[in-house]
């Protein structure tokens, strides 16, 4: 007979979401919050970020990532968070039982209240790239030598380029930089950083690597290690121009191109998944498709700071210790927030409206808050919220681009202005 577990919240993946959910569901009442890990301990992937520039918004101050993760660590062990590391999740029900598997435990059936997805993101690799060339040795994921740069204290290469401006790759170039490698370049498809603009100055402007551009990779060389890469200059299509082709010596190729987020168990539990985020399609309190099973963090969309990571699973725990008390809210409704005319993607897609009298509130818990992304670069942009052809500005920004995210608080006076409708549309224009 399989051993059976009973809790209030079972949170799956203890990363910075997953850490972050289990104390919030503790602090507000769940008494049985378990962490389900698949790694050797907990803290998800700010174990091997040993850089600074952590925790500025919610602590307020420049922390290393194993120092970030340790004081939730700290804090969800001290108010009796339970945790099992080395633990792979086979499958979830619709009823919230959880089934996972470690060496100690063996085969465990977890049955919870509510459960909380937080299970990170994957990186893109050269198989989804399609780059043409032979397979030599010397191709890594920015992510991979990350890990073997700063916890398994490997080099992968000296001469190293590295395709993708992401905030992992900058960050390694600066790192390989200091260990002693030449970084001849970051190569950029699109005609913008793929990442923040502080990693541009402090990684790369500040170390004299240079960036390119508008380019990508269309050729990798080499027998059995890379000896060179082809790379070309792209036009508005993204497509290589001929004869603009320039060899760089070198011996390893780190590919910084993406991010996917991890939801294979979302998939297989039949919960609706947003094909621009690839993630679950959440409410404002962060509840899936799924009535008792929450998702946060970069399973759901992938962030740019950790921070909003951490608070995304504040949310998602607090709302999972609720359901688990409570059972969802009556009289409930949903308002769809569509993203239109230059937005790629608006978190959260839903958002929980509870009448009060004549008045709409959000939800218990959870604030009613947007986090987006523009399709295109722009200067001076104003964003809408656009119901039954009426336009309602509610922000601007001095600048806009794909790679920043932007942070949208909803005044509840707007949400009462636009509580009667079915959706509504996210817009971004330029130049107003």
């Amino acid at each position: 007979m399989i051993p059976t577990i009973h809790s209030d919240v079972v949170v799956i993946g203890g990363g910075p979401a997953g850490l972050a959910a289990a104390i919030a569901a503790k602090e507000n009442g769940a008494d049985r919050v378990m962490i389900l890990e698949r790694d050797r301990e907990l803290g998800g992937i700010l174990q091997q970020c040993i850089h600074t520039g952590f925790g500025l918004q919610i602590f307020k101050e420049e922390l290393t990532g194993p120092e970030y993760a340790s004081r939730f660590i700290e804090r969800a062990m001290n108010i009796g968070v339970q945790s099992r590391t080395n633990t792979m999740v086979l499958g979830v029900r619709k009823d919230r039982t959880v089934l996972a598997v470690n060496p100690g435990d063996g085969l465990v059936r977890y049955i919870a209240g509510a459960v909380v997805l937080a299970m990170g993101c994957r990186e893109r690799t050269r198989g989804a790239l399609a780059i043409p060339g032979t397979r030599p040795a010397g191709i890594f994921t920015a992510g991979t030598v990350q890990r073997y740069v700063n916890m398994e204290g490997y080099m992968p290469g000296r001469k190293i380029v590295i395709l993708g401006s992401g905030d992992v790759g900058m960050i390694m170039a600066r790192r390989l930089t200091l260990e002693g490698a030449e970084v001849k370049a970051v190569i950029e498809i699109y005609p913008y950083p793929g990442g923040l603009t502080r990693n541009v100055v402090q990684c790369l402007e500040d170390f004299g690597i240079p960036l390119l551009l508008s380019h990508t990779v269309t050729k990798i060389e080499g027998r059995e290690r890379v000896s060179s890469i082809t790379i070309s200059r792209v036009d508005d299509d993204l497509k290589p121009v001929p004869g603009t082709e320039e060899v760089i010596e070198c011996d390893t190729l780190l590919l910084s191109v993406g991010l996917i987020p991890e939801n294979e168990l979302s998939r297989e539990l039949g919960i609706e998944i947003d094909p621009r985020t690839g993630g679950p399609v959440v409410t404002n309190e962060m509840e899936t498709s799924i009535e008792g099973i929450f998702a946060c963090g970069n399973a759901v969309h992938v962030n740019d700071l950790v921070d909003n990571v951490t608070r995304e699973g504040i949310v998602a725990g607090s709302s999972a210790a609720i359901y688990a008390r409570k059972g969802a809210s009556a009289g409930r409704r949903l308002l769809q927030i569509v993203p239109g005319e230059g937005v790629r993607y608006v978190v959260p897609q839903r958002i929980t409206l509870i009448h009060d009298g004549d008045a709409a509130m959000t939800g218990d818990s959870g604030a009613a808050r947007l986090s987006l992304r523009v399709a295109r670069s722009m200067i001076s942009a104003r964003i809408n919220l656009v119901s039954q052809g009426r336009s309602i500005p509610v922000a601007r920004k001095r600048r806009a681009r794909p790679s920043e995210m932007i942070d949208l608080p909803l005044r509840p006076d707007l949400l009462r202005e636009i509580a009667t409708e079915k959706s509504v549309f996210l817009t971004a224009e330029e130049g107003v």
